[in-house]
């Protein structure tokens, strides 16, 4: 009952974080401080990933990478954030899935250790017991030897009369 819900409320996190992503792109192209800096962000990301381009396709990496106008700047940044905020709620709910799974084995283990205790309580309780009655039967053996046939068919006489050695006939 449990799980279902929990993913479900991890789905509508993932679902509820993505317009709040969009909020969040919105005014950040808006706001003069953060938009420089945003820039600033999207020129040097722009600058990484066109270097790692050109090694990848063996083309040459020395030559000069033209910056990004300053509206596709602020458009790859505000993209790049809401990316990394969905991302980023998409981590945490993956994080909170995992201990919770780590919990939940946990607790399974530890209930899976006190049956295995239970049992082998068992077995040495049935151990005892065996031996008890592995003594018993060493004991009527013996007593069944003394008086032959007739002792074991008479066991109760018998151990009235080995309670009670003073009366002999």
């Amino acid at each position: 009952m449990v799980l279902p819900l929990v993913k479900l409320g991890t789905l509508i996190l993932k679902t509820v974080s993505k317009p709040i992503a969009s909020k969040i792109k919105q005014q950040a192209g808006l706001h003069p401080r953060f938009r420089q800096s945003i820039i600033n962000m999207a020129q040097k990301n722009h600058q990484i990933t066109t270097q790692m381009q050109r090694r990848i396709y063996g083309h040459a990496t020395d030559v000069e990478i033209r910056p990004l106008n300053e509206e596709k700047a602020v458009q790859a940044a505000v993209d790049l954030i809401g990316e990394l905020f969905v991302f980023t709620v998409a981590g945490i709910a993956l994080i909170f899935e995992v201990q919770r799974s780590a919990r939940s084995e946990a607790r399974k283990e530890e209930i899976r250790k006190q049956e295995l205790e239970a049992m082998k309580q068992r077995d040495d309780d049935l151990l005892r017991e065996v031996e008890s009655l592995k003594r018993k039967l060493e004991e009527l053996e013996q007593l069944s030897k003394g008086r032959g046939l007739s002792g074991v068919f008479n066991f109760k006489h018998a151990t009235a009369e080995a309670g009670n050695p003073t009366k002999t006939a």
